[in-house]
């Protein structure tokens, strides 16, 4: 039986052009990123599960890890996210850094679940973190470098909504407004972020469920249900709306409109999954009615470093993957025009071999990418060759141009084709990279 050419379910094969466009979207992601003074670091892809166990979701341990035991029988998972081993990272060096401490990652992680569009199970996932900063220009932040990432793909404000809410004024509204014991509260959390997903009547119905005898008579669900509706933090109920929570979210949002960022919302049913987030929390949507969805977010959690027996430190931070940001540049028709990175396709016309190796290497010296073709296939052959690719030059290194040192350049868009100087034919190139890249 034959082999299968496909990739493994949930994960891509990454092609020439793919991996062009990837690399493209990864360069604007540092550029961004780096432009507000973070810097990049990596860990390994392997982790002990017990990282995961006691700093994620049951729901993401339980049923979304690959994990296994080594051969010295250690319980191995391959990594889901980077926050737990960033955190654990800055825990064993918390006295050798100087805070802030700004780091970013691009790492390619693992979940096993459903595939489906936007969600996969191998990522690419830029994730940004801010350490030493408890106030809330930290997560003022963190949304400006997701509105100046989405910028950079060019996206108009009206393409995508900031979603916000507080962990803190959640559990204050379960616990301490609605009366609503621990237990109940983590169920209820872990339903109201599934609340998008399923329809009134299942949401209700779940609702009731989680709710005892007594708690549904006082129709505890209606007011949850009322609560969860109201769109503006002024028309919260006056207990909540005067808790210290919603006055933070008060001051982001006006942070974010006079900063000109005017599509953050407030949305007191946004949970995010993670059990490890303190206090503010935030989500970036697609507006487009083809994928109305979440694409990325992330928030405060400032006791995750703390597990590790060392002093807390406040933290913030998100996640942004690749696919669902491919997603959305697709649909908005954004996604980065991107070339081969050969620039020069050079046919190699000549019996002098050597000359011509000598020749094209000198072209590289001077920064130019050549591709050379040695194969003796017909000219009209390598030309296609040199177009499937994408390359926007070709060069002929003939006997007549070894011995004149003129050699014929053709541009494949346009069909010019011109006699330069090896020095000339560089310019020209460069030129066009610099024209390319603006």
């Amino acid at each position: 039986m034959s082999l299968s050419t496909q990739p493994y379910k949930g994960a891509r094969d990454f092609y020439p052009e793919d991996k062009r466009l990837q690399k493209q979207m990864f360069s604007v992601w540092r550029n961004v990123v780096e432009s507000f003074g973070y810097e990049e670091y990596d860990a390994p892809v392997l982790e002990p599960t017990e990282l995961y166990a006691s700093k994620t979701s049951d729901e993401i341990v339980n049923e979304q890890t690959y994990s296994f035991t080594d051969r010295g029988g250690r319980n191995i998972t391959m990594r889901t996210e980077m926050t737990p081993s960033v955190s654990r990272m800055v825990a064993a060096r918390r006295q050798e850094f100087g805070y802030p401490l700004r780091l970013y990652s691009i790492p390619n992680l693992w979940r096993y679940e459903r595939p489906q569009k936007g969600r996969l199970r191998e990522f690419w996932q830029l994730n940004v973190d801010l350490f030493g900063v408890d106030n809330i220009l930290a997560e003022f932040e963190m949304i400006q470098i997701s509105s100046g990432i989405m910028s950079a793909f060019e996206a108009q404000p009206n393409m995508y909504q900031v979603k916000i809410n507080s962990r803190k004024l959640i559990n204050y509204l379960l616990e301490d407004h609605l009366k609503i014991n621990d237990v109940q509260s983590e169920s209820l959390i872990r339903l109201i972020d599934k609340k998008d997903k399923m329809s009134g009547s299942e949401f209700s119905a779940k609702l009731n469920t989680i709710l005892d005898e007594n708690q549904r008579q006082n129709n505890v669900g209606s007011k949850l249900l009322n609560i969860l509706s109201i769109s503006t933090i002024e028309d919260l109920p006056i207990e909540l709306k005067q808790h210290e929570s919603s006055q933070k979210l008060t001051e982001l949002i006006n942070l974010c409109n006079n900063s000109s960022i005017n599509n953050v919302v407030f949305d007191l049913s946004l949970m995010r999954g993670f059990d490890y987030y303190t206090d503010i929390v935030f989500e970036v949507f697609d507006t487009h009615p083809e994928n109305n969805r979440s694409m990325f977010g992330g928030g405060r959690y400032d006791g995750l470093i703390g597990e590790f027996g060392v002093e807390p430190v406040p933290t913030v931070g998100f996640g942004m993957g690749d696919a669902t940001l491919y997603n959305f540049l697709f649909l908005h028709n954004l996604l980065p025009k991107v070339s081969s990175s050969v620039e020069v396709y050079a046919a190699v016309l000549t019996g002098n071999k050597n000359e011509a190796l000598r020749l094209i290497n000198e072209l590289r010296e001077m920064g130019v990418n050549v591709a050379a073709d040695f194969s003796g296939n017909k000219l009209e052959k390598q030309i296609k060759n040199a177009t499937k690719k994408t390359v926007p030059y070709m060069l002929f290194v003939g006997d007549n141009e070894v011995e004149s040192g003129q050699f014929k350049l053709k541009n494949l868009s346009s069909g010019k084709e011109e006699a330069h100087s090896l020095q000339r034919i560089v310019s020209i190139v460069k030129d066009y990279r610099n024209n390319d890249s603006n």
